[in-house]
């Protein structure tokens, strides 16, 4: 007798939707992904780098270790508030260029209020942290200077639309790290220790050079709308010697960084060869590869020399 088939199982109830996140934890994750807050490791090693060269010899492990942290926070903030103020003054002409059209702003995935609101708490954050170096440290010179700094690194945001010297511009908003935190660690250092201001020329040239080679994605796009960048003004080929000549004044002032601080050791001396040996390889790829090199020269290599940099200087100090 033949098996009657099994009966059909019922259909399962369809799953529930995933709750929708909180609007503000939803805002600060696009946000946090349009920014990509892991490029902070660009000016981050320098500015601890510089506390360390900075602190005073009575600093106890723990008052090393607050500042430290409080310096970390306002790296993040302040990195934060400059990427959004970039975002915001550019979303209309981000918009129309199909390399940046896909931005939160830009493509309308982030408003302008929601991009203010979270520009102004990390401001507000920013503003607050420097504080905790008064109440817990008796410096309020980072207090002091906070508003000064967050307008400077906000500027730069502005200049392409006056001078292609932008990438300066933007060099010089980096190379304020290693110099703000010295302020914070000890405001004295800035004048008995000459290694902070070439370590900050270094951020400045590198940084600059850098940016010069990014902006010649845009170059075309510059050209057609009017905005100003060196790439635009003298080409890709004046645009790359610009950068190379950058570039070898960067690695002059590390060496003279190196130079300058008898602390900085043999193991400085090593990442420094390192450093300049990266910049040289940086500037090869992008004379074999051109453009499609870009991603390897400008994010992978960039991001090797400023965390060797960072590490082995803070090690060298340490030993």
């Amino acid at each position: 007798m033949p098996v009657p088939p099994a009966p059909p199982a019922p259909p399962e109830a369809p799953s529930a939707p995933a709750p929708p996140l909180p609007r503000a934890i939803a805002v600060a994750r696009l946000v946090a992904t349009d920014i990509k807050l892991a490029h902070s490791v660009f000016a981050l090693p320098f500015a601890l780098l510089a506390v360390f060269l900075a602190r005073p010899a009575s600093d106890t492990p723990a008052a090393l270790a607050g500042k430290l942290t409080i310096v970390v926070v306002c790296m993040v903030c302040a990195r934060t508030w400059a990427m959004l103020v970039n975002r915001l003054a550019d979303r209309r002409i981000d918009a129309a260029n199909p390399r940046t059209a896909r931005r939160a702003l830009a493509s309308g995935r982030l408003t302008p209020r929601d991009g203010l609101a979270a520009a102004a708490t990390s401001a507000a954050l920013f503003v607050a942290a420097t504080t905790l170096f008064g109440i817990f440290f008796a410096n309020w010179w980072p207090a002091i200077l906070a508003v000064p700094v967050l307008l400077w690194i906000g500027f730069y945001s502005f200049t392409k639309r006056f001078t292609a010297l932008c990438h300066v511009f933007l060099g010089g908003a980096l190379a304020a790290s290693p110099i703000c935190a010295a302020i914070a660690v000890d405001p004295a250092a800035l004048s008995t220790t000459p290694a902070l201001w070439w370590l900050a020329g270094m951020v400045l040239c590198w940084v600059a050079g850098f940016d010069v080679i990014y902006a010649l994605q845009d170059l075309d796009y510059d050209r057609e709308v009017g905005l100003s960048s060196i790439p635009a003004a003298l080409g890709p080929r004046g645009a790359a010697w610009v950068s190379r000549a950058l570039h070898a004044l960067a690695s002059a002032c590390l060496v003279l960084a190196w130079r300058s601080d008898p602390r900085l050791g043999p193991i400085f001396a090593a990442a420094t060869a390192l450093a300049i040996a990266l910049l040289i390889a940086e500037h090869l790829v992008l004379i074999r590869k051109g453009l499609a090199g870009l991603d390897m020269a400008f994010f992978t290599l960039n991001g090797v020399v400023s965390c060797v940099l960072g590490a082995a200087g803070i090690l060298d100090l340490l030993v």
